[in-house]
């Protein structure tokens, strides 16, 4: 006897849980029609992960319940279904006025209409951007449902991550587990799922369904690539990365050698950092603006290569037509800079305008004139350049209803090399937790791959090869005030995103100047980033959530 199961690998909103509830309704009707008697959601799939602090709201919790219900209601007349659903529950508090003083992280069980199991998270994540610890009470016991002659096992996310509740889930007649997943992306980490999956089924020795959400939220992207593993921990089902889908398990019930045989169909497991990058970006800006309701996205194009990059990621994400790529030229912007912003807009056909900041420029000195008298000119001047192209382009964002996108990269963020209400100016950082050394290889992998059919090499070739200026004053140059970019990368990336030491990284080689003073840059611009736009989370420790240093603070490493 063989059973099939459906992996819902869905974008759900959060908060939306009426939509959320007819995604699960539509996908678990078609299954059944396609045979599939198990439908599995990713985790909290009724609300959305993450809800945060939603999650503390009573009436949160009162809708959530009120879409399992409606979830459960309509699927009622399909015979033999079962449908997984995560959702919150309120543990048990029956009046909708009181507040509730316990949460559980759920999977209930739906068949015709009822709830004939349920499970609770155990291990709560409280690292990265992870804090659910503030939100669920961890729960205690398995598990364990049957249909079609399989018994199966529940976790959730990082139960799996831990050898304990796999084996109470066995201990209690698991022959297999099923994972409901909403685990955040970062570069690599599709690959160490699947590692630590397989060590979990070398430890129990149960076969393992993973079923993992897919979309973007705020600054975190889930890929979906949800697997399924045999019980000698081979991948044995794979599904796509960076799209819903809605992928069949089959799972022979008929055990050889105490085994059950599982089989389904495999996408690939991925290319490139850069090809899981690019996705990962351009879901992130698609399903921020759509789940947020922006008509449109504009941004500022100086003819750099941060801009650039940004420029061709919203075209493959949202389509020329949504894009306006404005040029705001001053008195120390490159020739090369107009010509190369005109034949990028040119190749991508989106809206271009330019805008030339000059007399403004010229007006703001003018009105500080007595202020700044016998001053030499420095920095302000830079930063009022910047700041007038902030102001025209929140101008026309808050005229059309467009989101103004930042091109600020992780390397600026980290050191301040960025003006605040200035190029720092709009609603949504796409490359905030990029370095400046992936924004070059990613511009080279896009100019040579189409993934979006939207044309091959949108980014002209000397806007990636000439030396990065921010034509804030004459033959400027980034690596006048910066180290090298391949210096400075590496020290942010052990040092920010890996806590190495100081120490450690000058007896690894690196200059001790340039250590000491890329860390002071990170250390003086906390205050900066505070103010700075949520962006998309690609690392493991991006500038957001995972990264929460005080502004006032004399501890010095």
């Amino acid at each position: 006897m063989t059973l099939q199961i459906c992996i819902a690998q869905l974008n759900f909103v959060v908060g939306d849980m009426s939509g959320n509830a007819r995604k699960i309704i539509d996908a678990a009707r078609k299954a059944y029609g396609q045979g599939a008697r198990l439908v599995l959601t990713p985790e909290l799939a009724i609300c959305g992960y993450a809800a945060e602090d939603l999650l503390l709201r009573p009436a949160f919790i009162d809708a959530c319940d009120d879409a399992l219900k409606t979830v459960a209601r309509e699927l009622a007349g399909l015979k033999g279904l079962h449908v997984v659903v995560g959702h919150p529950d309120g543990g048990g508090i029956q009046s909708r006025s009181v507040s509730v003083s316990k949460r559980f992280n759920r999977a209930s069980v739906l068949c015709e209409g009822q709830v004939v199991a349920s499970y609770a998270k155990q291990e709560l994540p409280n690292y990265q951007v992870f804090d659910e610890r503030r939100y669920f009470t961890p729960g205690s016991e398995s598990c364990v449902f049957e249909l079609s002659g399989v018994k199966m096992g529940l976790l959730i996310c990082e139960d799996a991550w831990f050898e304990r509740p796999a084996q109470k889930a066995k201990e209690a007649g698991a022959q297999l587990l099923l994972v409901l997943n909403a685990s955040p992306f970062h570069v690599g980490k599709g690959l160490e799922r699947e590692v630590q999956m397989g060590q979990r089924v070398q430890n129990c020795g149960l076969p393992l369904v993973y079923a993992h959400l897919v979309g973007g939220q705020d600054e975190v992207i889930f890929e979906g690539r949800s697997f399924a593993l045999n019980a000698k921990a081979d991948v044995v089902a794979r599904a796509p990365a960076f799209q819903e889908c809605m992928p069949t398990i089959t799972v022979d019930s008929t055990a050889v050698e105490g085994q059950l045989n599982i089989t389904g169909t495999m996408a690939s497991g991925g290319g490139s950092w850069q090809e899981d990058l690019w996705h990962a970006l351009v879901l992130g800006i698609r399903d921020y603006l759509g789940k947020n309701g922006f008509p449109g996205a504009l941004l500022g194009l100086s003819g750099g290569i941060d801009s650039a990059l940004v420029l061709a990621l919203a075209v493959d994400a949202l389509g020329a037509d949504k894009i306006h790529a404005v040029m705001m030229p001053s008195q120390y912007t490159a020739d090369i800079s107009w010509i190369d912003s005109r034949e990028m807009v040119k190749r991508l056909g989106v809206r271009y305008d330019e805008i030339a900041i000059a007399p403004l420029f010229e007006g703001f000195k003018l009105a500080l004139a007595d202020q700044f008298k016998g001053l030499a000119e420095d920095t302000t001047e830079e930063n009022i350049q910047a700041r007038v192209r902030g102001t025209l382009l929140m101008a026309m964002s808050n005229k059309t209803g467009a989101i103004v996108l930042t091109t600020g990269n992780k390397s600026e963020m980290a050191t301040g090399y960025c003006t605040l209400y200035g190029d720092m100016a709009g609603g949504f950082a796409v490359i905030k937790d990029v370095v400046k050394t992936q924004v070059f290889q990613l511009a080279e992998w896009r100019n040579h791959n189409d993934p979006y059919g939207t044309g091959k090499n949108p980014i002209p070739e000397r806007i990636i090869t000439r030396p990065p200026s921010a034509e804030l004053r004459a033959d400027q140059k980034d690596q006048d005030s910066l180290p090298p970019y391949e210096v400075l990368d590496a020290i942010v990336q052990r040092y920010m995103e890996n806590d190495e030491g100081i120490q450690a990284l000058v007896a690894d080689g690196f200059d001790q100047a340039d250590v000491e003073k890329v860390t002071r840059l990170i250390k003086l611009n906390e205050y900066k980033r505070r103010q700075s736009p949520v962006g998309i989370r690609v690392t493991h420790r991006s500038f957001g959530k995972d990264w929460r240093y005080p502004i006032t603070n004399r501890f010095r490493a």
